[in-house]
């Protein structure tokens, strides 16, 4: 078995459901359901499943969408992929270090950036600034 596919076991063993599907069935979290959305604290907001740090806290904005919203994702932490899945093709971003999908980028977003991350709260953990980050699980690099 692959570090890749252990990643993908260890996850559905303890992670909820819901986060196992958005992050590797590609499913979507309701609008308006994570308590990530009123999340306005300083810290960092890392990959439920391998736990790569994705976007600080300062890449946060209201979008009024019901999806945690960042106009900016950590250097190198993202990777992206055309989604072909609705009537018009759309830019899907994963963890770049697991591939765990985390949601879809659009561009109408704030200055300075003008990118719209729009997260399934599912699918991130978010940690206090002052407190340390996980230890990263194992996947395939």
């Amino acid at each position: 078995m692959s570090k890749s596919e252990k990643l993908k076991e260890h996850c559905r063993s303890v992670l909820p459901a819901a986060a196992y599907e958005v992050l590797f069935c590609e499913a979507t979290e309701r609008a308006g359901t994570s308590p990530l959305n009123k999340e306005k604290r300083s810290g960092t907001f890392v990959c439920a499943a391998c736990h790569q740090p994705l976007f600080a806290s300062t890449g946060k904005y209201d979008s009024g969408t019901g999806w945690p919203s960042f106009f900016e994702p950590l250097v190198g932490a993202v990777a992206t992929r055309v989604d072909r899945k609705m009537f018009m093709p759309r830019t899907e971003y994963h963890c770049a270090r697991c591939g765990g999908h985390q949601g879809h980028v659009f561009d109408d977003g704030p200055i300075p950036t003008g990118k719209r991350y729009c997260n399934n709260g599912v699918a991130l953990v978010f940690i206090l600034q002052g407190e340390p980050l996980p230890s990263l699980n194992e996947v395939d690099t």
